[in-house]
């Protein structure tokens, strides 16, 4: 009996080893393949079909150069861990891209040629104390002949957006003319003061807002002026954020660009938060801030109207925090985003603040394609009274049942806006008018030869930094962070427009959030019952009041009491329905917190016990399987 115990123990620690080395050895082979399987749901740790198709299309040789402190004590793990996942992505970049892609691994140490490598590449190395001992590397330098793109310093925190960092660096060296994309604003998007005043009063200068830096990257950014009568011929695109009050001269400028076959996109605003907070607070005081944009002429000749004195309020899609949501902050997901065009198909999370909405049956010869559209429990009110704090959004919504457009494109043949050629330009106060402009030969264009393309979107503020991004503070550096697809959504309309789309279903991956919808629908369907409920609570009150008035004007001159025995009476029976009516929202808000923590508690034991209850499943299937097979 002891002779055949130890043998089923040794055997067992014979098998247990052989097993463990057969993982090693297979882990060995299968590792140089890189072979992964991607299970989430947007694929984000698997190439996209812009990498592959990028790195299949080289044709010259690119070099990259990872730098990376391997050795240095104090390391943290997720660095290190890090390090080791760009390593994989890296192998997975020559794995597609072949001969043409060469794959450099240095270890920058102090005063050797990795290290004078790295910093001719413009990569420096930060300190984990504050001694400024322990130096680390971890960057990379993607060259093609004399063209280099640098990304100094890999941040775990941005390592959704790796992916397009290195494939648009790849992109940049290939490229020896950068696309030139006018930039039209009345707001300071490309730095400076917000207005003369800051400036006198030596306020600090803004920087360029993070959309224009990032497109900077890609593409060569020019600013247009609002005073312009002609858009150069050179300029892919026109990127307007928020054109706000442009003379004639301009919109017959941006006329004649569209008809020459020129592409413009134009974030509009009924209400521009971006506008109200660079203004001056002194000057709100005495007058309301103008704070529109349009491109009225533009939009009528192509059909499309939009009310500049409406915003859009959205009860489903309303967001907010702790304080509450707020319909006019409207956070739309995969159900706004309406069909499958390039531009959009890839986003999950956008966000308006004060947004408008698009209406009307655009011109002949033109199409109109929906991009982005609020929910059906959407309603359009006056935005002065929200500017005056007049109106309480959560009582007085009123779902009117239409989804509103936020965001559309018109493609096809347009027609001029000014048919009676450029508009005659207007003189400054006190100085001779400037001459006519002189028109081209052939005459000003009246309609486009062919077909051209206008996007137009009801929110400039999607662009605006607090709403799209938020800063970090690492290693005495500021990172830059996506909170949802604002970015990616302007940036995929710009590359659209000039015709490079490959970066659409890399970029979309950084900024994603997954909204519990079914906890906001339980949400909005419990709001609704407390408004029934206030409103009957206030209609009751506003009764009672009424006959508490009412008596009051009927007593007789000389009564010594303040009320008479039936107003007091009105008064018991006010305070009783109040009482009543405040229990019942209780209950309400009682079973519906009990309704959200079942859906909740559910989830949970959902994601934790699927796991351990699928392998003892599995574990039971095969005892039986077994137990039979004898």
């Amino acid at each position: 009996m002891k002779t055949k115990k130890l043998s089923r123990y040794l055997s067992s620690v014979v098998g247990i080893i052989i097993v463990a080395v057969i993982l090693v050895i297979v882990n060995l082979i299968v590792k140089p393949l890189n072979v992964r399987i991607d299970c989430t749901e947007d694929k984000i740790y698997t190439l996209s079909d812009g990498t592959k198709s990028t790195l299949k299309a080289l044709t010259e040789p690119v070099s990259i150069r990872f730098y990376y402190t391997k050795d240095v004590a104090k390391m943290p793990v997720y660095f290190k861990n890090y390090a080791n996942r760009v390593e994989d992505l890296l192998s997975e970049y020559k794995q597609y891209a072949g001969k043409f892609l060469e794959v450099k691994k240095l270890n920058p140490k102090p005063d050797t040629d990795a290290e004078d490598s790295a910093k001719l590449d413009g990569i420096s190395g930060k300190s984990l104390d504050v001694f400024g001992e322990d130096q680390i590397y971890l960057g990379i330098a993607v060259s093609c002949g004399n063209r280099t793109e640098t990304i100094p310093f890999l941040s775990p925190e941005r390592e959704k957006l790796l992916e397009y960092d290195l494939t648009r660096a790849i992109i940049g060296v290939r490229s020896s003319t950068k696309p030139k994309v006018g930039v039209l604003s009345s707001l300071k998007v490309m730095g400076g003061y917000d207005n003369p005043m800051a400036m006198m009063q030596g306020g600090q200068k803004k920087p360029e807002w993070i959309v224009i830096n990032e497109l900077k990257r890609t593409y060569e950014v020019v600013e247009l002026s609002p005073a312009m009568t002609e858009v150069d011929s050179d300029i892919n695109v026109v990127l307007a954020i928020h054109p706000k009050d442009l003379p004639e001269q301009a919109m017959f400028a941006l006329d004649q660009y569209v008809l020459r076959g020129g592409h413009l996109i134009a974030f509009l605003d009924p209400m521009s938060v971006a506008d109200i907070q660079s203004q001056n607070p002194q000057m709100q005081q005495y007058a309301p801030p103008q704070v529109s944009s349009t491109l009225a002429p533009l939009l009528k000749a192509w059909g499309v109207e939009f009310d500049t004195e409406q915003v859009v309020l959205d009860k489903l899609l309303a967001g907010g925090g702790q304080g509450g949501r707020n319909p006019i902050l409207i956070n739309m997901g995969k159900e706004s985003i309406v069909g499958d065009d390039p531009t959009t198909a890839q986003l999950s999370s956008l966000m308006a603040f004060c947004a408008g909405a698009f209406k009307g049956t655009v011109a002949e010869g033109l199409t109109k394609t929906v991009l982005l559209k609020s929910s059906e429990e959407s309603m359009m009110a006056p935005k002065m009274m929200i500017l005056q704090g007049g109106m309480d959004m959560a009582r007085g919504f009123k779902a009117d049942d239409m989804a509103k457009d936020l965001a559309i494109k018109l493609t096809g043949k347009f027609k001029t806006a000014f048919p009676d050629g450029a508009p005659p330009p207007r003189a400054e106060e006190g100085q001779e008018p400037p001459p006519p402009p002189v028109a081209p030969e052939g005459g000003w264009l009246k309609a486009s030869s062919k077909d051209g393309a206008v996007v137009l979107v009801a929110d400039s503020d999607m662009l605006y930094d607090p709403l799209c991004i938020e800063r970090q503070q690492f290693l005495g550096q500021v990172l830059v962070q996506p909170i949802n697809h604002n970015l990616a959504f302007a940036q995929n309309l710009v590359e659209y427009m000039s015709g490079d789309s490959v970066l659409f279903g890399i970029r979309s991956r950084g900024g994603t959030q997954r909204p519990f919808t079914k906890v906001r629908d339980m949400e909005l369907e419990a709001n609704k019952r407390f408004e029934e409920q206030i409103k009957k609570l206030e209609g009751e009150v506003q009764e009672i009041q009424y006959e508490i008035n009412q008596l009051q004007r009927e007593r007789k001159p000389g009564d010594k009491e303040l009320l008479s025995a039936e107003q007091r009476e009105l008064l018991k029976k006010f305070r009783k329905k109040e009482v009543e009516a405040k229990k019942e929202l209780q209950e309400v808000r009682k079973q519906l917190r009990k309704d959200i923590d079942s859906l909740e508690n559910n989830v949970m034991l959902l994601n934790i016990g699927l796991m351990p209850l699928l392998v003892a499943l599995a574990g039971i299937i095969y005892a039986m399987v077994k137990r039979f097979a004898k």
